[in-house]
């Protein structure tokens, strides 16, 4: 049984998907690792999302940054994204991110950081247990 699930929107996100399993792995916390897009997986991702039993996502993702927001529209589990630098240097990312609609939260770090991605799965995980 996975705690997070880390989902990035493409292959080339691999360098943050890397950060956030580093401090999971210092953690001694289970994760899946998936790399489905939002635009070119939206079948699969919907299978994975309802189907995980993760009790956390990161959601990495660029460009329109979509991956957070529909995945959150698939679970009421939290959901964090992580936005990458890419074009105007994560900016849209972030923004696209962060301007989520009333009733589906996505939590947001810095661009590029999935570390602090790992670390605030890790409370919200705290939380649930305590």
């Amino acid at each position: 049984m996975s705690k997070v699930a880390i989902i990035s929107g493409s292959a080339s996100d691999s360098h943050i998907v890397d950060k956030a399993k580093a401090v999971l792995d210092e953690n001694g916390t289970e994760y899946d690792v998936q790399v489905l897009s939002a635009h070119r997986n939206p079948v699969e991702l919907d299978e994975y999302v309802t189907g995980s039993d993760a009790d956390v996502f990161i959601c990495i993702a660029g460009l329109s940054a979509a991956l957070p927001g529909v995945v959150a529209s698939r679970t009421e589990k939290p959901v964090i994204g992580v936005p990458v630098s890419g074009t105007l240097g994560g900016l849209d990312a972030l923004l696209s991110i962060a301007q989520m609609p009333k009733g589906i939260p996505v939590a947001c770090v810095g661009i590029d950081n999935g570390a602090n991605a790992a670390h605030l799965s890790l409370r919200i995980l705290k939380v649930n247990t305590e």
